[in-house]
């Protein structure tokens, strides 16, 4: 479990997340002044479960949080959980790096993360030190990411995230 805080989502705050999460399954709060939707559903992808406004961080609310967290709920202020309602009503799908297609159809942060490494000519070990995941995980990224997109090997899928504009 992770608890980091910041004024906005930076660069900075993501690379702690990974870095910290890792693959291992681990949960991550994070504490924030402002959050824009394109960032929500990027940081869902990093393993946080749960978001608390900085006016709002409590002793009580942070412990709130964390235990909501551990027992793998979510934990959303209010207006945060309205925007992801109302932006679900109306089939608006959050953004995606280098796009604006759902994971279904193109590439998640961390998929994007590996391709640009493969695209450098690192192999599986080497990615997962660079990204402080396991080989296992990049594997697993690599295995979901080719069928997902009906692609034929590690070659197709660089030409496809090059094609796509996420590298």
């Amino acid at each position: 479990m992770i608890v980091l805080v910041d004024h906005v989502l930076s660069q900075g705050t993501l690379t702690q997340m990974r870095r910290a999460v890792g693959g291992d399954g681990s949960k991550a709060v994070l504490v924030l002044d402002t959050l824009q939707d394109d960032e929500f559903h990027e940081i869902v992808n990093y393993g946080v479960s749960a978001v608390v406004w900085r006016h709002e961080a409590t002793r009580s609310r942070l412990i709130q949080a964390v235990l909501a967290a551990a027992r793998g709920d979510g934990d959303l202020p209010a207006d945060l959980l309205g925007r992801l309602i109302r932006q679900m009503g109306t089939g608006a799908q959050p953004a995606v790096a280098g796009g604006s297609r759902s994971p279904a159809h193109g590439l998640t942060p961390r998929e994007v993360e590996v391709m640009r490494l493969v695209a450098e000519g690192f192999g599986t070990a080497k990615i997962a030190v660079e990204l402080c995941y396991s080989e296992r995980t990049i594997k697993d990224v690599m295995y979901k990411l080719t069928a997902r997109l009906h692609l034929r090997n590690r070659a197709h899928a660089v030409a496809y995230a090059l094609r796509e504009g996420y590298i």
